[in-house]
């Protein structure tokens, strides 16, 4: 009987690790696919000017979100937009 219990103790107690150590991983890809957005606009030859999550390219178009046409980058800054 006792043996019983220790192996259902150390059963319960493995779940339990791979659980809590699964929950880590998976907040901590949210932050690099957000980080990768947010890079995607300030890197691009061209951004929305109302920054919309998701948005800008290296072809001039329409932004996916709020439907703006792109602007040039360089001239966006030019502009007093230094952020």
């Amino acid at each position: 009987m006792k043996t019983v219990r220790t192996i259902l103790g150390i059963i319960v107690l493995g779940l339990v690790l791979t659980t809590v150590s699964c929950k880590g991983d998976k907040k901590e890809e949210t932050t690099t696919k957000t980080e990768e957005t947010e890079k995607k606009e300030f890197a691009s030859a061209y951004v929305c000017p109302m920054h919309c999550e998701g948005s800008g390219s290296d072809a001039e178009g329409e932004c996916p979100k709020c439907g703006m046409d792109y602007v040039k980058n360089e001239d966006h800054k030019k502009d007093g937009h230094t952020h």
